[in-house]
């Protein structure tokens, strides 16, 4: 059997998990190879390649495929994974500044093209043979370098900047974090997540949504943690949608997990 599969990786759930559950519910896939082209993050969700058979031969060209994603930002909080399944850190300000908007178009604008970006410290890159999360959970990231690599990013808009209710955001947050298996410091975080909704009173967060067209390894956190700076108030992203990996589109992905 030798196939490519264009599946819908849901928010929650590790591309390995995926493979587990497509062997659990279809027999057919239950002995024969099965890898995946593009990793995903827990919180991100979208197409995902499963290569079977002889097809994983050709992971390397599926690597290589230009990626499209929409994602929602977050502003005036930071964790150590740029996203929500990070431990807050303390901001120097929470709020938002007044020209937030055209610091935010600027941003955007000075992304077009080749870069260079760094891995997050919480990925999968291996230094000195051990992944950057290893080194970053044991608090030893003082001791490497954390690597760079060339990004391209072809484009990248704003779709809409809005405000989301706090009582809406933390169920959010709480609901996807609870909905990952494995261990991802869920109960440190979540606490730290419940600590920071009980000291912080305001009603509604900023949020923006952005689109965007790169290259492969390009990580949107990343994206998300380099604006925050920029804006002096920290940013994540709340939401990672990838709707594209080359040709393959996520309204034609197949869904079989919820």
């Amino acid at each position: 059997m030798n196939q490519l599969l264009n599946i819908y990786k849901p928010t929650g759930v590790t591309p390995l998990q995926l493979v587990q559950q497509l062997r659990r519910e279809k027999p057919e896939y239950e002995k024969v190879k099965i890898g995946y082209a593009g990793r995903l993050d827990p919180m991100a969700h979208g197409v995902m390649l499963l290569m079977v058979g002889e097809e994983t031969k050709n992971r390397e060209k599926y690597l290589s495929l230009p990626k499209s994603y929409e994602f929602t930002v977050m502003f005036g909080v930071e964790t150590d994974t740029y996203d929500i399944l990070g431990l807050l850190k303390d901001t120097k300000s929470n709020q938002t500044p007044s020209n937030a908007n055209l610091i935010v178009n600027s941003f955007v604008s000075s992304k077009i093209g080749t870069q260079i970006q760094k891995y997050p410290s919480y990925s999968s890159k291996t230094v000195q043979g051990k992944p950057l999360f290893w080194w970053a959970k044991n608090n030893r990231l003082a001791e490497i370098e954390i690597p760079e690599h060339e990004i391209s990013i072809d484009s990248f808009s704003i779709i809409s900047f809005k405000k989301i209710q706090r009582e809406t955001l933390h169920q959010q947050i709480t609901k996807n974090i609870s909905s990952l298996k494995g261990d991802f410091r869920q109960k440190e975080i979540l606490k730290s997540w419940k600590d920071f909704f009980q000291t912080n009173p305001d009603p509604t967060f900023p949020l923006a949504t952005f689109t965007i067209t790169c290259s492969s390894g390009t990580y949107v956190r990343g994206l998300a943690d380099e604006l925050g700076k920029e804006l002096g108030c920290g940013a994540i992203t709340l939401d990672i949608l990838r709707t594209q990996l080359g040709e393959f589109e996520c309204n034609k992905s197949v869904r079989f997990l919820s």
